[in-house]
């Protein structure tokens, strides 16, 4: 047998970092496990204006960085690969990656959540000119500005409603003739005169130069294509949390998140759930960071009394 770790993290992102600071200043031999580079999808923004203690913002990719090496200034390692298999129910726990199986007496799982994508040709090459998946994150680019938000669920809805408080004008093309959100949305979304909407529509090209100009969208009622102009894209169709190697072994909602309340347990002892991976409300990086704070503290007091 291996060495036995006290706590092993999967998933390098706010949450797992900041767990990762706390056990390890706690005395718990920790192992991060990373399948990319520290930060998570904080890596995709080149500007965070929301995340404390930076005033003038900073890069998603620095800040995740910095969070690492404020990890392993304490001691936490980091094990850079994908995770293939867990086996969580037995005392220690075993992690599999393509060249090791990792052995732990407590796992924190924080593999994130990602948004879910439109799949049209230049999306990922237009994230931060332009496309972008969280209105409370770039929001504050779009002052004043003109701004499409794809989608008619509660993300999209709140997305909606944020943006027309900054944004000249917000257009919400949406798939039905109706919003899916929740109903407390659409009386202040329908009363708001910078917010138009496009009815049973689809975007089916997003038009750039070097940053986003325009969309291009199909009415699915007659069919015929016209262009907007806009200076960005806000895609609002939900996200997928990262739980499909964890589900049958503990409980996931109808959703697929896991389930765990703020003590970031979860259904089998010695495993918690911290950031976008477990059900919550708000999904952002100082939350993810909090859970990463909450779920040592419980990880802590499972290893003292096991």
């Amino acid at each position: 047998m291996g060495k036995i770790y006290d706590v092993i993290v999967i998933g390098g992102g706010p949450a797992g970092y900041t767990s990762a600071i706390y056990t390890t200043r706690a005395g718990f031999d920790t192992l991060v496990v990373e399948k990319f580079s520290a930060g998570g999808q904080m890596t995709q923004t080149s500007q965070i204006d929301n995340y404390p203690g930076f005033p003038d913002g900073v890069d998603g990719f620095d800040l995740g960085s910095k969070i690492q090496q404020g990890a392993e200034r304490f001691g936490a390692e980091t094990f850079q690969a994908e995770v293939i298999d867990v086996d969580l129910k037995d005392k220690i726990k075993k992690i599999t990656t393509p060249d090791r199986v990792l052995l732990a007496r407590s796992v924190i799982v924080a593999t994130g959540a990602e948004h879910r994508q439109l799949g049209l040709e230049n999306e990922e090459e237009l994230i931060g000119r332009g496309v972008g998946y969280c209105a409370a994150c770039d929001g504050m680019f779009y002052k004043g500005k003109t701004v499409v938000v794809i989608g008619g669920g509660n993300s999209a809805a709140a997305d909606a409603l944020l943006l027309s408080k900054i944004c000249k004008k917000v257009i919400v093309v949406h798939r039905r003739d109706t919003l899916k959100a929740e109903k407390f949305y659409h009386e202040p979304l329908f009363k708001a005169q910078n917010v138009e909407f496009e009815w049973n529509s689809t975007v089916c090209e997003i038009l750039a130069d070097n940053n986003v100009t325009g969309v291009r969208i199909k009415d699915l009622v007659k069919g015929k294509e016209r262009e907007i102009s806009t200076d960005g894209v806000f895609i609002s169709i939900g996200r997928h949390p990262q739980t499909q190697l964890f589900r049958g072994q503990m409980d996931v909602d109808k959703n697929g998140y896991i389930i765990a309340d703020e003590t970031t347990k979860t259904s089998i002892n010695g495993v918690f759930a911290a950031g976008d991976v477990r059900t919550k409300i708000v999904r952002q990086i100082v939350s993810a960071a909090a859970d990463g704070a909450a779920a040592a503290h419980f990880a802590e007091e499972y290893l003292a009394n096991i």
